[in-house]
């Protein structure tokens, strides 16, 4: 047997954390087996789907890594075929017209609330005769389609992460709509409906697992059924934890990021978004291995170290992880990322002519990068002829001795300086102004930098140096004085 999977996400918004999780899992259980992973949009939500949406989810795919096997494939492409197996359905006698209407089932509902029952719809049209429903189409009424469930049914199936799951049929709100009223002139039955599209889509495309979130357990029994009814083999189904926020409730909206965009602008890498949805709520055969590409984790993959329990985000894991990823990529890699944020910044270079220097900057800051989006704040110290001080750093300017000490670097500097250069110059003034080497070094912290703290002194000085910065800065700070 061919592992066969799919992700079937709905265009409705963008990728979310807890969609791309899903595929994350499906994608490493495909690759595991040597299966297929399939991508299906499950756009029959016509009110909200959006051509914007769909291209969003396929782009988030590919950045994370996770490139399919098949389609993408688009239900409202494929309506035909969820109309031939509902009127299938019709034809058996498993499935039915149903002419209730809304303000009826809530009326139902309100009654049953009443009485302390759980709300659900009670068949009331499931055996109509002839004359009932000739009465109701009489009525101008549009019958939606039904879908029979007996109440004594049990539906049982072994799932590859929570064992096995027991369903009533009583439990699952009376008989199922699987195809909205008719809306147009002609038309037998109206738009179908998602457990059956589904389905049917999974039939057609021999979808072997199901592997999805635990909130879509209550689904599974009603699907069950309708694979069953259509004559199909069950695929193994498998329901991965939710993702939880700190509170250990569902994570949402109203806890800031979820979308894969929104993790993307905030200077997270591809691969570490990768690693780190890998381990919400899988456990690698080696408990101490944190660090791995989808490749790697494809190789231990299993759905038996899926935990049943939800999985909470942990933001700085996540970042602790992009860190690792950010401090092994060679700068020369590095910098086409921290270019976009640089300029986005309001930084002035040239992307082109200033390559080199701008590789070199990346090597210095790296080290200091947790997310993409810390470059600005790591290097706004190294860009611009003039610089901002602190109050440490006048303080610092205004020591007596300082003015000699940075008149004499000025005095020294050459173009072109060099690490050995830098080092040289500083001993000479040193032993010239008869002072502590602390205090040139500080001193020129403050004076080339306008901080007393921020990475490598020398480096920083010879990144300034490249751009003649060094001398107007040296200048300016004589000014201060």
């Amino acid at each position: 047997m061919t592992v066969r999977v799919r992700i079937a996400p709905s265009p409705t918004g963008n990728l979310h954390i807890g969609t791309a999780r899903t595929a994350v899992f499906n994608w490493l259980f495909a690759r595991h087996h040597g299966g297929k992973f399939i991508l299906r949009i499950e756009d029959t939500d016509l009110e909200r789907s959006r051509p914007e949406y769909t291209e969003n989810i396929k782009s988030g795919l590919i950045w994370l890594g996770l490139n399919w096997d098949e389609g993408p494939f688009f239900q409202t492409q494929r309506l035909d075929l969820y109309r031939q197996a509902i009127q299938t359905l019709l034809d058996r006698g498993l499935a039915y017209r149903s002419y209730t209407t809304p303000e009826e089932l809530d009326r139902m509902r309100e009654e049953q609330i009443a009485r302390k029952q759980a709300p659900r719809y009670d068949n009331r049209d499931r055996n109509l005769t002839e004359e009932q429903r000739a009465e109701f189409e009489a009525q101008g009424r549009k019958p939606v389609i039904r879908f029979k469930i007996e109440d004594d049914r049990e539906i049982i199936w072994n799932d590859l992460i929570r064992g096995k799951v027991v369903w009533k049929g009583r439990d699952l709100g009376g008989d199922m709509v699987i195809a909205r009223a008719a809306e147009k002139e002609g038309e037998v039955f109206g738009q179908p409906l998602y457990n059956l599209a589904v389905v049917v889509d999974d039939i057609d495309m021999q979808i072997t697992h199901v592997i999805r979130g635990e909130d879509h357990i209550a689904n599974t029994p009603k699907q069950i059924l309708l694979y069953e009814a259509l004559g199909a083999t069950v695929p193994e189904f498998a329901h991965t934890p939710l993702i939880l926020n700190q509170e250990g409730r569902k994570l949402s909206k109203r806890d800031g990021v979820t979308s894969i965009d929104d993790f993307k602008k905030m200077g997270f890498l591809p691969e570490a978004m990768a690693n780190y949805m890998t381990l919400l709520g899988w456990t690698p055969p080696d408990a101490t291995q944190e660090i791995f590409t989808l490749s790697e984790a494809a190789e231990q993959f299993s759905l038996e170290r899926v935990n049943k329990a939800g999985a909470k985000f942990d933001w700085n894991k996540l970042d602790w992880l992009n860190s690792q990823y950010l401090h092994k990529m060679p700068a020369e890699k590095l910098v086409d990322l921290l270019i976009p944020y640089w300029q986005e910044a309001g930084y002035q270079f040239d992307p082109e002519s200033d390559r080199a220097w701008l590789e070199q900057l990346t090597a210095l800051i790296a080290g200091s990068l947790t997310r993409l989006a810390d470059a600005p704040k790591e290097s706004r110290l190294l860009f611009g002829e003039s610089v901002k001080y602190s109050d440490e750093a006048i303080s610092q300017l205004q020591l007596t001795g300082v003015a000699e000490v940075i008149k004499a670097v000025l005095e020294a500097i050459q173009p072109n300086l060099s690490e050995a250069n830098a080092k040289e110059i500083v001993d000479r003034v040193t032993k010239a102004q008869n002072v502590k080497k602390g205090l040139v070094m500080k001193s020129l912290r403050a004076a080339l930098m306008g901080e007393l703290q921020g990475p490598d002194l020398i480096q920083s000085w010879l990144l300034l140096n490249q751009k003649g910065w060094d001398k107007s800065r040296l200048q300016q700070a004589l000014s201060q004085i």
